[in-house]
């Protein structure tokens, strides 16, 4: 007779029990012995996942906040201007005295990319709220009118989206004098298409769910439903369509400055510091472009990274990206 607690040779699981037709509970004895540890490694895994995006999240939140704290602070702490020009200091190497060197014209860098800097933010937040309202009302909208008016509007969405971003944003931008409001209507303008997407998409969702067809058979109007049922269900996508659209934005102004579009040549403008110092990189002095580069690219990564962290805690299943 074999041991208690051990698997006899050629045990097979218990067969149904004739009279209720339901299959006993198996033993320990016969489970796999691999299942829980299965388990326990898939749970570790899962643990490990979570805490890489914690941790990353925390790690560009605290970029974001010291990009913030460093284009509030340093034009407040360095009392200098940053159009002052000094040609007898014009593309000094950096130092202890001009940590990112100097331009051209021997303007400080780091001053003048602290204020590009905050030039691309204003434009970022006030282009990519203006174009998530924009966007937000018109898929909204689309969504909760249904029918021919949905249509309509989203085949004027597709028209307007086959267009490229950028060469629509130069159009708008020709038509008026270089400047910082026309690149943000610029942009806003542009922008807007993604969001109207996705919020009738959410809209749509949102209509199907029950407590809808409730408010509905209590008599609420088409409006009052959109207003007090559809449009809050819809804004942390929203939202998250907002801050993804603020490295769309400072991409956008840095292009259409770089192109000699956007704001005016003196101003401390991203786009327009890297392409004033193209001659001095074909001259063999970096530090005009790498810094302003640099610039363009870290707040916009660390904005990128901050708005997948905020997708992944809406939506931890949904890997795919959201593309705007």
């Amino acid at each position: 007779m074999a041991e208690t607690g051990s698997t006899p040779e050629g045990a097979t699981k218990p067969p149904p029990d004739a009279a209720t037709g339901s299959v006993p509970e198996v033993p320990a004895v016969w489970r796999s012995p691999g299942a829980g540890t299965r388990a326990r490694g898939g749970a570790a895994r899962r643990g490990t996942r979570a805490l890489r995006t914690r941790t990353s999240a925390v790690l560009v939140a605290v970029l974001v906040a010291v990009v913030v704290l460093t284009v509030l602070a340093v034009p407040a702490l360095v009392p200098l201007d940053e159009q002052a020009v000094d040609l007898g200091s014009k593309l000094l190497p950096p130092s202890w005295s001009h940590p990112f060197g100097t331009d051209e014209v021997g303007r400080d860098l780091l001053l003048r990319c602290v204020y590009g800097l905050r030039i691309s933010l204003l434009v970022g937040v006030v282009a990519g709220l203006a174009a998530t309202v924009v966007g937000t009302v018109v898929g909204a909208l689309a969504g909760a009118l249904g029918g021919w008016a949905d249509r309509v509007v989203m085949r004027l969405v597709d028209v307007f989206s086959s267009v490229p971003h950028l060469l629509l944003g130069v159009f708008i931008v020709a038509m008026f004098r270089p400047g910082l409001w026309p690149v943000v209507a610029s942009v806003a303008l542009t922008h807007w298409l993604s969001t109207a997407r996705i919020v009738r998409a959410e809209v749509l969702s949102l209509r199907s769910r029950p407590y809808i067809d409730a408010a509905i058979s209590g008599g609420s109007s088409r409006l009052r439903i959109t207003v007090r049922h559809l449009l809050p269900g819809v804004l942390p996508q929203a939202g998250l369509a907002a801050v993804l659209m603020i490295p769309h934005a400072i991409w956008h102004e840095s292009a259409l400055s770089f192109l000699g579009l956007g704001l005016p040549t003196h101003e401390a403008s991203l786009g327009n510091m890297v392409q004033a110092a193209r001659g001095s990189l074909l001259a063999g002095d970096w530090w005009p472009t790498l810094f302003p580069g640099l610039f363009i690219i870290i707040p916009t990564l660390a904005i990128a990274g901050l708005a997948g962290a905020w997708r992944e805690r809406l939506n931890p299943r949904r890997r795919s990206e959201l593309m705007l």
